[in-house]
């Protein structure tokens, strides 16, 4: 599928990788060409983005980028973006593919299903040749992320917040890849039930998501967060040991159930009185390179409610700002060196009965061909009880499995 979507300026490839459990009834799903679409900046783009959806009344697939936080509180972004890709785009596809166990499905505004098909499964693969190496450098010095970091502990100390999301941009301003190949390495390196391929023109993103930002199906709507991690270990008893030891972090669990009420408190903004109920607590998840703790927060919406009440009472997500939400997203544009951009933003779909799925956009790389910059960005929840050199650790071990796809 892949290998066949690649000849097409704009595609969005959504593959959960089997993981049990990923409402949606597909394996991998494709949305390639643009119909229609929608292309734009922080200000009016939610109002824009429904306009769009009421238009076509269509399948939507597309992205929500970090600076709308501009639109649901008053905030500014000053930092520099060097990949470029726009706040908000969404488009109405001309092919989608779904993919599942034992079938192909193609949707087409033509009769040329057959057709499509077949081209899919003769699809050539990507040529051999190897990129030249890709040298990473980090916005942060050790040093400097660890000053920053007890910096942030003093606005927690004062009371100006009580956890934030600190992230650091790992980059290189002249790299030269194939995005196909190097998402299908990540893929290999860390598979993950929210990854994605997703291309606009010359800027690409290279997905291995394991968070849920928010899903629809019918009346329910759900989230997702992650808060809590620990890596792999060598050998199942060490894996045993790491488990048990994030189950039992009362710092870990604290930040959890801190995202938890906040995500709850988004809910209630949009769904029925009384609706909005944690499904799952801290539930522990095994992924290649780190467990996760994940909770499930529900709640029921009124059929009227609007797509774009339902993302905006909820954007950005929690697990990556903080609480209060306001404040930590203020210190997150002073402290760090760059904007986020597409990053801890979301990718995913609306589709014509105004279900959706989106993803957090975390563990990703992102590429501009045009000029060559490519960036990653990892990060952490920084609480007053943090150390600030595991937070650093932590950043390391997340960004790990995009080096190795970059250069394996």
């Amino acid at each position: 599928m892949l290998n066949w979507a690649d000849r097409f300026g704009i595609c969005c490839f959504l593959d959960n990788h089997l993981y049990p459990g990923r409402a949606g009834g597909f394996e991998c799903m494709l949305a390639v060409n643009a119909e229609a679409m929608l292309q734009t900046t922080s200000g009016r783009a939610f109002e824009q983005l429904q306009a769009f959806v009421d238009e076509n009344n269509d399948w939507c697939f597309g992205h929500i980028g970090y600076d709308l936080k501009n639109e649901t509180e008053d905030l500014h972004s000053c930092n520099a973006d060097f990949v470029g890709f726009d706040d908000l785009v969404f488009f109405v596809p001309e092919i989608i593919l779904v993919l599942r166990r034992q079938e192909l499905l193609v949707g087409v505004k033509n009769r040329q299903h057959e057709a499509i098909a077949g081209a899919v499964f003769d699809g050539t693969s990507i040529a051999s040749s190897v990129s030249p190496p890709v040298n990473i450098r980090s916005r942060f010095t050790k040093e400097a992320y660890v000053k920053t970091v007890r910096e942030l502990q003093q606005h927690i100390l004062r009371g100006d917040c009580y956890e934030i999301n600190f992230c650091q941009e790992f980059y290189n301003e002249d790299a030269v890849i194939n995005p196909l190949r190097v998402y299908k390495s990540l893929s290999g390196e860390s598979p993950n039930p929210f990854s994605c391929y997703y291309r606009v023109h010359d800027r690409y993103l290279l997905c291995a998501s394991p968070e849920r930002f928010l899903c629809k199906r019918g009346s329910r709507l759900f989230s997702q967060p992650i808060k809590g991690t620990a890596g792999r270990g060598r050998d199942a008893e060490t894996d045993a040991c790491n488990k048990a030891a994030l189950i039992q972090s009362a710092k870990e669990r604290s930040e959890n159930i801190m995202v938890v009420d906040l995500v709850r408190n988004d809910l209630a903004k949009v769904c029925r009185k009384g609706s909005v109920r944690v499904e799952e607590l801290m539930g522990i998840y095994t992924f290649p390179q780190v467990f996760q703790m994940i909770s499930t927060i529900a709640g029921e919406v009124e059929n009227e409610t609007k797509i774009t009440d339902i993302l905006r009472a909820a954007f950005p997500m929690g697990s990556m700002t903080g609480a209060p939400k306001k404040r930590v997203m203020q210190l997150i544009e002073q402290y760090e060196q760059t904007k986020r951009g597409l990053f801890s933003g979301a990718v995913g779909y609306i589709s014509p009965d105004k279900d959706m799925d989106f993803n957090v956009v975390i563990r990703s790389l992102l590429y501009n061909a045009a000029n060559r910059y490519l960036s990653f960005q990892t990060g952490s929840a920084i609480t007053y009880y943090s150390r600030a050199e595991d937070e650093y650790e932590e950043c390391l071990l997340k960004a790990a499995a995009i080096k190795k796809a970059l250069n394996g």
